[in-house]
C-alpha cells in the first residue's frame, strides 16, 4: 500500500484534557493527518477524543494496547470499530488466542481498521527485558522478532516495535507486514525516557511503515515547523530505501 510522506506520521495527543487535545489539533490540523489517542486522552475524554479528530477529516491511532482474555478483548474491538479508527493496537504477549480473536471480529467488517500487535515498548533495554523474563538467553531482538511472527501467524496486519528491530521483523514477516515504530527522534531531540530511538529519516530507511513523533513536536515553540522538518526527513528516508 503507497503512503505519502505526510501519512506516515502519526502524532501522539498525549495531553490531559480534550480540550488541550483541539488546541494541538488546531495548531497542527495544517500540516500533520494521522494522530494518536492513548491511554492518557482516552481515560480522560473517552471515545469523544477520538470522534473530534475523526469529526475534523483525520485519521486515528487508537493505542489502548488491549491484554485481557481474549473474550474480553474481542467485545473490545467490537465496541472500537464503531468509533471508525483507522489502527489500533492490542498486547502480542496476550498470546495466539488472544490475536485471533480480535481478527475474527475483524473479518466481517467492510472497511476494517488495521491491527497491530504492541512487541517490546521502547523504553525496555536488555537488562530490563531479563528482570522481566528470567533469564539472560533472549535479547530485545529475538523477542520481538519472536512475538512479529506469533502476530503475524495469528493473521495480525502488523506490529508495533523500534526501528532496531525493523529489518528482522520484515525479514521473518515479509514486507508487506506493517512496523509502526514510535520513540523516534530528529537529531538533536531529548531522548526523554525511550531507550531505543531512531531519527525519522533512519526509521523509514529501514523499512518503518508509520512513525510516531510526540515530545519533540508537541513540546515545540514552533511544533508546525518541528513537523514539516520530520516530514521531510521521511520524504529523505523514501528515497534512500527506494534507491
Amino acid at each position: 500500500m503507497r503512503r505519502s510522506a505526510g501519512e506516515r506520521l502519526i502524532v501522539p495527543l498525549d495531553v490531559m484534557t480534550l480540550n488541550e487535545a483541539k488546541e494541538l489539533l488546531d495548531k497542527l490540523g495544517s500540516i500533520v493527518e494521522f494522530y494518536k489517542v492513548g491511554c492518557t486522552l482516552f481515560t480522560s475524554a473517552g471515545p469523544e477524543a477520538v470522534k473530534e479528530v475523526k469529526k475534523r477529516g483525520f485519521k486515528v491511532f487508537l493505542d489502548l494496547k488491549y491484554f485481557d482474555i481474549p473474550s474480553v478483548v474481542a467485545k473490545a474491538v467490537e465496541s472500537l470499530v464503531k468509533l471508525n479508527v483507522d489502527i489500533f493496537t492490542i498486547h502480542t504477549l496476550g498470546g495466539f488466542e488472544l490475536m485471533e480473536s480480535v481478527v475474527k471480529v475483524l473479518c466481517n467488517i467492510p472497511h476494517k481498521p488495521i491491527a497491530l500487535g504492541v512487541t517490546v515498548l521502547t523504553s525496555i533495554n536488555e537488562a530490563f527485558l531479563r528482570d522481566v523474563l528470567g533469564t539472560s538467553d533472549v535479547t530485545v531482538d529475538e523477542e520481538v522478532g519472536r512475538l512479529a511472527e506469533l502476530a503475524r501467524s495469528a493473521g495480525l496486519d502488523g506490529v508495533v516495535a523500534s526501528a532496531f528491530e525493523i529489518e528482522r521483523i520484515k525479514r521473518l514477516c515479509g514486507d508487506d507486514f506493517i512496523v509502526l515504530t514510535p520513540g523516534i527522534r530528529p537529531e538533536g531531540a531529548e531522548r526523554f525516557d525511550q531507550k531505543r530511538v531512531f531519527t525519522p529519516k533512519e526509521a523509514i530507511e529501514k523499512g518503518a511503515d508509520y512513525i510516531v513523533v510526540g515530545r519533540p513536536i508537541i513540546n515545540s515553540k514552533e511544533p508546525v515547523k518541528v513537523a514539516e522538518r520530520i516530514i521531510e526527513e521521511i520524504k529523505e528516508g523514501e528515497n534512500e530505501r527506494n534507491n
